[in-house]
Parts: structure tokens; sequence; C-alpha cells
């Protein structure tokens, strides 16, 4: 039993080395107003004074406390080049290394100068703990955590909160479930206003690992005494309530040693509390202690072996993340620019090993922008928006001259034409650049192994982003040309030989005839000057002309149908030439105002639908040639533009230079990892039978348990009281 607290100290010291908190170990931490007595009741404890003492504040930095018994005969703790073989006590600190105090005065004075060191001269506060090992031919094995004392009012450089930032600390100790609460109280004060036993309360409501201390018995009013504290009739503790006698202030003023104030403790017990003087006192104080944090280890010890195991597993997922120290700087990055262009790749292609579920990436992005924002773009480019009434009539007019125009001149036609095309381009290069703005978002979306890469190597990171960046703006330009190349392709002949177009002009001459099948007289063609008599030849009412509208409407050209009702004069019974010599025809155009050859084109009219063929030509051109000029030709060079210039670059090492930070927290996980490692060692040297005798040992010391069985069909009982005894 007795060998569980050397294992916590053990524990303590692997922790103590990485400076965490992570694992609660078990301890008791004294918890107590200022002037309370918890100083008197540790060096009694110890059985030296070794403490800083004066008015206010004294302990500003949580001290741990190690006692540890150290018989003469004991080899594990003494050894000569220390020379620790033939002495009684010494201390060591843990931030002092391996210094051996054998004065208790060194030992006070090394306390004050390393709390000065980190709180201030003025009565500050720190929370870094002091960590103090005292060996001992005299003290029984135990972990204290000695806290400053609940304070009110601030002193000295102490800030407005000192109260709450000495609560926060003490809270931070007390509610460790595995910790032991040594709550101190002073005797000659109401019990019921006992700031520790409220504090206690708090965080074990159920009071199963609380124990009070009542000090200064011996200084209580006269006619007064402890009895009904002691027993719990006041406010009850569950694991007890123990008083104390401490060394007055004069006492220590005199000189007085521990040894001189223990007997008069037992003889101050014996006179005012008979009845209670066994339970009471110094020395069985330290009995129930040292009872009480064995048998809490044990019941924390299974949880604390399983916690020990998690938390290994996760430092050591921890540590592999930050990747090995680079012994092979070469090899090293190497690795790095195949694995980064190999997962540029595989984000491109799709086939990465993380997928991204929250928002389309990579490739599926780049299919994306191909088939709906560029197809839905085109689909939305009517072939005649813009094209007024106006503009072709100027064009039409503008390329015939003095001349009247009978038919569309050809020029003007690929003028038209050739506007509308130009129209394309513009959204064609939009496509380029959303393409180019995905593939630079790909470098930092390539992958979490990657990335972690990239984190531990800032100036590596930095200039395969620059690499990859420069890459993409040199293929821009040779995209960019080749779209408009396709547009200028489009541009340069207009193959009206195409079937296509072939078959949809091919009704024309038809519509241009009327129901007997010669050709319209069309006004204001010199040649012709014909007469069009009514009744036979040519259309003599408007509704001759509709009629004519309407056949040419199902011939399926309303737009010629309109073209030809606009041209035609209005329906009368004299000749087209007496009509002109009267009044002025429709044919007559005015030089003021150009007349309207051409109906409205409302872009929301639903127009020819493409062929599957059309279709197909006007999508997959644009895509296929970014595919090839800008999205195939990175995938397939990426890597040995890197090769090219980090690799072979004489500031190679220099990329590999880690970043402090991911160094820094290397180091903590491979020291927290390998304390882990060393703990669950500690503990696995305690065999599940060592637990098993202690729980009967626990249960021997409460009442008598008589275990009875059968051997060879005779009862056999065995008393463990005496078992243990």
């Amino acid at each position: 039993m007795e060998a569980l607290i050397p294992v916590v100290n053990k524990l303590q010291d692997v922790f103590n080395t990485v400076g965490s908190d992570s694992i609660q170990l078990p301890q008791i931490v004294v918890l107590g107003s200022q002037s309370s007595g918890k100083s008197s009741v540790l060096e009694s404890l110890v059985g030296r004074s070794f403490l800083p003492r004066g008015t206010g504040i004294v302990t500003r930095r949580p001290l741990v406390l190690q006692l540890i018994y150290c018989p003469l005969d004991d080899r594990e703790h003494r050894s000569a080049d220390k020379g620790t073989v033939s002495l009684a006590e010494w201390g060591k600190f843990l931030h002092t290394k391996n210094k051996i105090f054998t004065d208790f005065d060194e030992i006070r004075a090394e306390i004050e100068a390393e709390t000065d060191r980190m709180a201030g001269s003025n009565k500050g506060i720190c929370p870094e703990p002091i960590n103090l090992k005292i060996y001992s031919t005299r003290v029984v094995n135990l972990t204290l955590v000695d806290l400053p004392g609940i304070t009110k009012v601030p002193v000295g450089d102490q800030p407005e909160d000192i109260e709450n930032q000495i609560r926060d600390l003490l809270f931070k100790y007390i509610e460790n479930p595995n910790s032991i609460i040594l709550a101190v109280t002073a005797a000659n004060t109401d019990i019921a206003t006992s700031e520790s036993l409220k504090m206690a309360k708090d965080v074990d409501p159920d009071g199963r690992r609380t124990l009070a201390v009542l000090t200064k018995l011996d200084l209580m009013d006269a006619g007064t005494d402890a009895i009904d504290m002691l027993c719990g009739r006041v406010i009850p503790v569950k694991l007890g309530i123990i008083g104390v006698v401490n060394r007055s202030q004069q006492d220590i003023m005199d000189n007085k040693t521990i040894e001189e104030q223990l007997k008069d403790e037992a003889a101050y017990l014996q006179r005012k509390y008979p009845t209670l003087a066994t339970r009471n006192g110094t020395p069985y104080l330290a009995k129930t202690l040292n009872r009480l944090l064995m048998h809490h280890i044990r019941d924390c010890l299974p949880d604390l072996k399983t916690r020990v195991n998690v938390m290994a597993s996760q430092f050591q997922s921890l540590l592999n993340s930050y990747g090995e120290d680079v012994t092979d700087k070469s090899q090293t990055l190497l690795q790095i620019i195949t694995k980064f262009a190999s997962a540029y790749c595989a984000t491109i292609e799709g086939t990465a090993r993380n997928i991204e579920t929250t928002e389309l990436c990579g490739g599926a992005r780049i299919c994306y922008i191909f088939h709906e924002t560029f197809g839905r773009t085109l689909d939305s480019i009517h072939p005649l928006a813009g094209l007024s009434k106006m503009d072709i009539l100027t064009a039409i007019r503008n390329a015939t001259g003095p001349r009247p125009a009978l038919f569309v001149p050809e020029v003007s036609f690929e003028l038209l034409v050739k506007r509308q095309i130009r129209r394309l381009e513009e959204p064609s290069l939009r496509c380029v650049e959303l393409i180019h703005e995905e593939m630079q978002r790909i470098i930092q979306h390539c992958g979490t192994e990657v990335q972690q890469e990239m984190l531990r190597f800032p100036k590596l990171h930095e200039k395969i982003v620059d690499v990859v960046t420069q890459l993409l703006r040199r293929r821009l330009p040779t995209t960019n040309s080749m779209v408009e190349n396709l547009v200028a392709i489009e541009l340069a002949y207009i193959n009206t030989k195409h079937p296509d177009f072939y078959k949809e002009a091919a009704m024309v001459p038809s519509l241009l005839k009327n129901d007997q099948g010669e050709p319209w007289n069309i006004p204001g063609n010199p040649p012709s000057r014909r007469i069009l008599k009514p009744t036979q030849n040519a259309p003599n009412s408007n509704s001759d002309i509709n009629d004519l509208s309407n056949h040419i409407n199902e011939a399926g050209s309303q737009q010629q149908a309109n073209w030809l009702s606009n041209i035609l004069p209005p329906a009368k019974t004299e000749s087209v030439e007496s009509s002109q010599s009267n009044t002025p025809t429709h044919g007559i155009m005015s030089p003021m105002k150009p007349v309207n050859l051409l109906p409205d084109i409302p872009i929301n009219t639903s127009s020819r639908k493409l062929t599957d063929k059309e279709q197909k030509d006007c999508d997959d051109s644009v895509p296929k040639a970014i595919m090839h000029f800008l999205v195939n030709f990175v995938k397939d060079n990426v890597q040995s533009e890197l090769v090219t210039h980090l690799y072979k670059s004489e500031r190679a090492e220099e990329y590999l230079n880690e970043s402090e930070h991911i160094a820094i927290r290397r180091k903590e996980a491979s020291d927290m990892l390998k304390a882990l490692t060393r703990a669950n060692h500690i503990i696995s040297e305690i065999r599940e039978t060592h637990l098993w005798y202690m729980k009967m040992l626990t249960l021997s010391e409460n009442l008598p348990i008589t275990l009875i069985y059968n051997w060879k069909s005779k009862p056999i009982s065995i008393n463990f009281c005496d078992f243990t005894r």
C-alpha cells in the first residue's frame, strides 16, 4: 500500500518536466484563508521550519511539496556521489536540478527568491508552481500543494481583482476530482464563516474528498472549546475534522522546535480534550492524510491509467501530423514537390482521397464553369439582339451607294453577321478567366497532407505558390489568344455554301414571286418600270398584301414577308405611274427619315433551335481550347516546373527551414509523448494482485472480515484483520 504514493510522486516528476496540467494526479490541496495556520500545519507534518512567514500574503505561488520517507538503508534515493548516504533529511527543487539543500533556512530563502522572480517583490501572485521534494526519515509519504491564502483586500502591487485571481487559482487545483481538499480553519473564528469549507463544498458537494483541520485550538476564548466542531455537530465533514495546535509567533521567535511543539500539543490535547486526544493532533493528521491519499490513489488508478493511454494515442497522432525532423533535405524537398504535384493533379481529375462535400472544387468546378456558367451565357445571347432596324437599313443603304437596293448586299450582310459573331468573344474570354481563377484556387486546396507540409515549411509554401502562379500566368495569354483566334476564324470567312445556310436560303426565290409565278416588280427599280395591272399582276388591296404575307409566313420567313409588305405600294385602281404622278407612294424613301424595312426583333422571341451539331460546335470549341492550352498543360508540367525552380535551385535547403511554431509544437508533443509513455510504464508496475490486496486491507481497517471456504470438506475461516496485522 505504501508503494502507491511513491508511484504518484514518480508520475508527478515525469509530468513536471513537460509542465502539463492535463493529467490530474491524486494529491492533497491545502486550502485556507490568510493567517489560518496553513504553513504551520505543513511545517508540523515535515518536522522542520522551512516556509516563508510574515504579515499579509506570504504564499504567492503554489508549492507542490512531496514528502518522501527515506530510511537509512534506502538505496533508491541515497547515493554516495550526491552525499546523501548518511543524511537524515534534505531537500531538492525542480528548478535547481540536482542541487541538494541540507539547510532548511536555505530552502526558505530559495522559495522566497523563486517567488520574487516570477511574482515580483510586492505581494503579486503567480500561478506557476514551485516543486519541492523533502527526503526524511521522519515523514510519511505525502504529496501536498500549498496554495495562496484567500484574501479580500488588495495590497502592494496586487490588482483590484486580486480576490478573483486567487479564487480562480484555488479552483484550478481543488476542481481536480483526484485531489483531496484539506480545508484549514482557525478554531478561534466561527467555523460557519469558513471560506475554505465553503469553496470545498462548491466543488465537492458530497464531501467525499474534503478533510477539515482546526488550527489554533489553544487560542480560543476562555470558557469555550471546540468539542462540537471536532465532533461535526456544527458543520459535518464526511472525512472528519482534526484539531491541531500550532506554534505561536512568539514560539517561532524563540526558536521553539517542532519536536517540542508536538510534545506540547499532545499534552494540551490530553488536558483539554482527553476523550478526543487520540483522534487529533499533528501525528494523527499525518497518518490520516497518508491513509486517505493511498486509498484515493487506489480508486483513481484505473481511470488514470486509461487516461494516460488515451492521451498517449492522441499525442502520437499529433506528433505524426507534424512530421519528423528533416535529415536529407534534398530527398525531403523532392518528396514534397511530388506530393504537391500529385495532389494538384488529383484535385483536377477528381481522384483526391479527401473529397470536399460542401462545395464544388477542382475539376468539378471547371466542369461546372464549362457546361453551366459558360453554357447558360451562350444560351442567353440572342443572335439578333442589339441589331435594330435602323442598323440593318443603314448598312444596306451604305453598301449600295447611290443605287436603290433590290436585294441585301453581301457587304452589309457580312458586316452585320461579323458584328454578331464578335459578341461571343467576351463570354469566351471570361470563361478563360474563371478557369484560371479556379486553377489558382486549387493551389490552396489540394490535400490536407500537403497543407501540413506547407505549414511546416512556410518559405517552401510561398515559393510553390509563386511557381505555380507564374506557370498559370504564362499560359493565360496563350489561351486567350487561342480563344480570340477561334472567333477570328469564324469572322475570316462566312461560308454561304454551308448546307445549313443553303437550306435556309433556298426558300427565298419562291417568296419573291406572285401567285402566277411571275416575279414581283419592286418600285424604284428603273429597269422594270413595268405598269402593274391591278386586276392581274399586282396586288390591288391591302387584303392582297396580307394574303401575300400570310403565304410567306406559311413558307417560314416572316422577315421576308414584312420586307415585301413594306416596299410594295398601297393598292390603287390607277396604275403605278399615275399613282406616282399624283401622290407619293410608300415605295419612295425619305432622306430625312428612312423607311423601316425590317420588323422588330424581340429578345425573348423563340428563335430557331440549333441542330445537335451546331450546339456541339458552339459549346465545345472554347472549353476544348481551354483544356488543351491551360488546364492540361499546367497539369502535365507542374511537377517539372517545381523541380526546375525549387529542387535545382541554389536556395533549395533554405526552403526547408522549418517554421519556428511547428518546431516548438513538435518538441512539446514529443516531450509529452515520452512523459506519457514513462507514466504508463510506472503505472504498469502496479499489478492487479496488489490492488486486490490493498482493497482487502482497506476493508480490514474498518471492520473484521472473515472469509469462509471449504478445504477438503472442512470449513476454514481467515480473518483479514489478523492476516493484515
